[in-house]
């Protein structure tokens, strides 16, 4: 019976112990401190300071560094050294201080809200300190400090705590001296020392470097522009003090500061306002005359004017009158009122009041008004306003019961849902496979993803993509309108086209709005880029020009389903490694039924301006006639080297410019021969003899394929032909 009656007050004595205090001396990764428990704190290793969530107002705490000795019965009378959050107070229920097994260490609110945190992260295991200098140290486990609070001071500096440049407790400015600063949301001014003194009258100096300054262990403060004194605090205004503990006392004396006169320093009473102060009376703030206070709790919101009380009152809603009072300087003080309550008219009054009335109900008797007194006290008991809003935590049976069924039955139709997505997408796929299989097997080319595309061209970059085999080109479609179906039965059709003079599609990609074409890769590049270089020759220039023509007639007139190209042009013409032409962004164009082409329009004007047909340009029926006229003029600028985009300056004085057909007819029309006519013509810059017979076979068939009669001009077949017979 006694060993269970020992064994019954063991057990409640470590309860008791367990439930009656849960300080700290350290906070392991995983752990944390919650503001419900007020024994939630860490403690340095002698007890004189303490961390954890302090009071700043009702339901509103921030977690503090305080110090313990001398000891406070109630913690709002503690001395705060150092807070987290001042400007974000959090929430008195759920809310922690959480060290994450990442290494960061986070504050929430209410669970909901990450007000503040140290952003540090540490493979090796983590852990926070509080050490007997007040500081709050975290650190892994070998050693290293991640963050401490000594980095980051609020309002004060405790001994062996260094302040730096990029600590915020004070501010140095270019002349390395230790000042006090006003910085207010519209001016900034230096207050301490007076500015009207030089570093040297004020006993400084400015001639350092290192810009630095600490407290040691004994009380003494020294920077390094020669300023110094004992252990530093701020107060609430700003005002830099000494305080120092005695023994046997529980209360803090202040022993030194930087301004002897609290109204010296800036800020304190707003703008438009006065400061007073008295050593029986303390500090007291007042509107100046015609001014009334913006913030009755907190005067550093200053005074706002108080003119024109009857404009005022008749333009508020909820003005009920205004009161003129006589404040004894010569002046009357407006007070408008919102509300009458309270009336008393003293035999001694000086003054006037006004009450707003409808016209109806105005008597000629002249009434005995009221008036309001404003009282301009602090409230000794105030509300922080968190300004968050928070889930409510608590709910009853009924509503959980709902929202645990609601949760369920969502639950039940996600996962139906996302079934049924999974057997359509199947579906999808097995359809998608197949109808590649068909494409292959009818064009022999393969179907690609955007993702494959956009991998091996870099995002679309300028590098050509290259693949493990062979070399490719990716053309991407932007203005790619069409849909899917319409998009792959036209690449159906492209797939079967098979000439030497036409460029090779190896593949491409339809993907919602990504429509993507992958060529052959030809080294030379375009016509375009090489018209202006001596690489080709006068023997190139012709061989290109016979087969641009003969790819040409391909499309038009010896594949299954005729396609019209609409933008012929140097760019269009690629070259291979033997400057072989290849006619290339044919694909897209316009694939057309045969017995639907003598009446085919467009909805839109096509092809790039120099090389458009005229019949683009009075709307007439399109037909294989304007490629064969943009072939002419690109024939015409490979011979003669003139831009047909730009306009050819008359010579001999004359006004004006002409475009490249008109200028080739007049040259033709002054030549003497055929012979003069070619050597006016072609494109002098160039070096190396030309076969004028060819020259002057491919200027006569350029000039018919750019008549302005389509129906005079030849086709493309009979192009070709007169190339492949230059003597006749």
């Amino acid at each position: 019976m006694d060993f269970l009656y020992f064994s019954l007050l063991v057990l409640s004595l470590i309860v008791f112990l367990r439930f009656s205090s849960s300080t700290y001396q350290k906070l392991s990764e995983g752990s944390s401190l919650s503001v419900e428990n007020p024994g939630d704190v860490l403690i340095s290793p002698n007890s004189t300071f303490s961390a954890g969530f302090y009071p700043v107002g009702n339901n509103a705490y921030a977690f503090a560094i305080w110090f313990s000795k001398p000891s406070c019965l109630v913690l709002q009378h503690c001395t705060v050294v150092w807070m987290a959050n001042r400007d974000h107070p959090v929430n008195g229920q759920r809310s922690k201080l959480l060290l994450l097994r990442t290494g960061n260490l986070i504050l929430t609110d209410a669970g909901q809200f990450n007000v503040w945190a140290t952003d540090t992260s540490s493979l090796p295991s983590v852990q926070l300190q509080l050490n007997e200098y007040g500081n709050l140290v975290l650190s892994n486990s070998e050693g290293t400090t991640l963050w401490q609070s000594f980095d980051s001071p609020t309002d004060t500096l405790l001994p062996l705590q260094p302040l730096t440049r990029h600590t915020t407790l004070f501010f140095f400015d270019d002349n390395n001296v230790l000042r006090l600063l006003f910085d207010g949301p519209e001016i900034s001014s230096v207050y301490w020392p007076d500015v009207w003194l030089l570093s040297s009258q004020a006993g400084r100096s400015a001639y350092n470097s290192r810009r630095n300054a600490m407290i040691d262990s004994f009380g003494n403060f020294s920077s390094s522009d020669d300023l110094s004194f004992l252990s530093a605090d701020y107060g609430a205004n700003w005002i830099q003090r000494r305080l120092t503990g005695e023994e046997g006392k529980q209360t803090w004396v202040v022993s030194w500061q930087a301004i002897s006169q609290p109204c010296r320093a800036h800020g304190l009473c707003g703008e438009n306002s006065l400061c007073r102060y008295g050593p029986s009376t303390g500090r007291k703030c007042s509107c100046v005359q015609g001014y009334k206070t913006k913030n009755q709790t907190d005067w550093s919101y200053g005074c706002e004017p108080e003119f024109d009380c009857e404009t005022e009152c008749l333009q508020r809603v909820g003005c009920k009158g205004f009161q003129y009072k006589f404040n004894g300087n010569g002046v009357y003080e407006c007070f408008p009122k919102a509300l009458l309550r309270n009336g008393h008219q003293p035999p001694n009054f000086d003054g006037d009041v006004y009450i707003k009335l409808p016209k109806s109900y105005v008597s000629l008797k002249k009434e005995e008004l009221s008036k309001e007194t404003i009282s301009l006290g602090c409230r000794q008991n105030y509300t922080i306003n968190l300004g968050r809003s928070y889930v409510e935590g608590q709910e009853n049976g009924v509503v959980k019961f709902m929202l645990w069924f609601a949760c369920a039955l969502g639950g039940i139709e996600i996962v139906s849902i996302f079934l049924v997505w999974l057997l359509l997408s199947k579906a999808k796929q097995e359809e998608n496979v197949a109808k590649e299989g068909y494409l292959l097997a009818a064009t022999g080319f393969k179907r690609m993803t955007f993702d494959e595309l956009k991998k091996a061209t870099k995002n679309f970059s300028q590098e050509i993509g290259r693949g493990g085999v062979r070399v490719v080109a990716v053309k991407r479609l932007n203005e790619a309108n069409q849909g899917e179906a319409e998009f792959l039965a036209e690449v159906n059709t492209i797939g079967k086209l098979n000439h030497m003079n036409l460029i090779e599609m190896w593949g491409f990609c339809a993907e919602k709005k990504h429509k993507l074409l992958v060529y052959e890769y030809m080294e030379h590049g375009s016509l375009a880029e090489k018209l202006d270089s001596h690489q080709l020759d006068w023997e190139k220039r012709y061989d290109i020009a016979l087969g641009s023509a003969k790819g040409l007639a391909y499309l038009h007139e010896e594949c299954l389903e005729w396609i019209l190209h609409c933008d012929v042009k140097p760019q269009n013409i690629l070259l291979d490694s033997g400057y072989r032409p290849k006619v290339s962004d044919f694909g897209l164009s316009e694939l057309l039924d045969r017995s639907k082409l003598s009446n085919h329009s467009f909805s839109k004007i096509r092809g790039t301006r120099g090389y458009m047909a005229p019949e683009w340009l009075f709307n007439r029926p399109i037909t294989s006639k304007v490629d064969v006229y943009s072939y002419g003029i690109v024939m015409l600028e490979m011979v003669s080297g003139k831009n047909p985009r730009k306009g050819i300056e008359l010579m001999k004085g004359g006004e004006g410019e002409m475009d490249l057909v008109t200028w080739v007819k007049e040259k033709k029309k002054g030549a003497d021969s055929k012979e003069t006519c070619v050597e006016e013509i072609i494109d002098r810059t160039l070096e190396g003899n030309c076969d004028k017979k060819k020259m002057k076979i491919l200027v006569a068939v350029s000039l018919d394929c750019v008549q302005e009669d389509r129906d005079a001009r030849p086709t493309m077949t009979q192009v070709v032909e007169r190339l492949l017979r230059p003597t006749h």
